[in-house]
C-alpha cells in the first residue's frame, strides 16, 4: 500500500471516529438534559433515573455496538512496518 493510500484510509477512519464521537456526545447531552429538572418528578429504570439510564447506560452500549460495526466493516488492517527488499521474514 502506498503512503498516500494509507493516509486516505487513515483520514477516512478518523472521520468515522470523530462522527461517532459527535453522535455519542449529542445523544448523551440530549438524553441527560431532557428528562426533567425536578428530582421528585424522575422516573426510574432498573433503579437508575431515566436520564442516567438513557444517557450513560444505553448510550454506552449503543456506541460500543456502533464502534464494533465500524471497526469490523469499515476499517482495514494496515501494516505500518517498512519492508526491506532482500530480507526474509523473521
Amino acid at each position: 500500500m502506498k503512503e498516500s493510500a494509507i493516509m486516505r484510509t487513515a483520514k477516512k477512519e478518523t472521520s468515522i471516529i470523530i462522527g461517532l464521537y459527535i453522535l455519542f456526545f449529542a445523544w448523551w447531552y440530549l438524553t441527560a438534559y431532557s428528562f426533567g429538572d425536578d428530582p421528585s418528578d424522575y422516573r426510574y429504570i432498573l433503579g437508575f433515573p431515566e436520564w442516567f439510564f438513557y444517557s450513560c447506560i444505553i448510550g454506552y452500549v449503543g456506541i460500543s455496538v456502533l464502534l464494533w460495526i465500524c471497526v469490523r466493516f469499515f476499517f482495514t488492517d494496515i501494516d505500518l512496518e517498512e519492508k526491506k527488499e532482500g530480507r526474509e521474514n523473521d
